[in-house]
């Protein structure tokens, strides 16, 4: 199957959760991500349960803290 990972055309074998395909490497500093399936973002109490499938379109986000002098 076929989904859009972070703007590239990316296939994986089959439907797998948030938490697999965070597990499996294709995302960096997996602690620090927020994942957005669809424009949708996934709370993080969902991974192990949601569902990536077929042509959805999936964003990992990282939040940087930043401050002022």
């Amino acid at each position: 199957m076929t989904i859009v990972m972070n703007g590239k055309e990316t296939s994986i074998e089959k439907e797998i959760t948030v938490k697999e395909l965070l597990e499996q490497g294709y995302v960096e500093m997996q602690e620090y991500v927020t994942v957005q399936v669809n424009e949708e973002i996934i709370p993080r109490a969902e991974y192990d349960t949601y569902v990536i499938k077929d042509k959805d379109v999936v964003e990992c986000l990282y939040y940087m803290g930043g401050g002022q002098n």
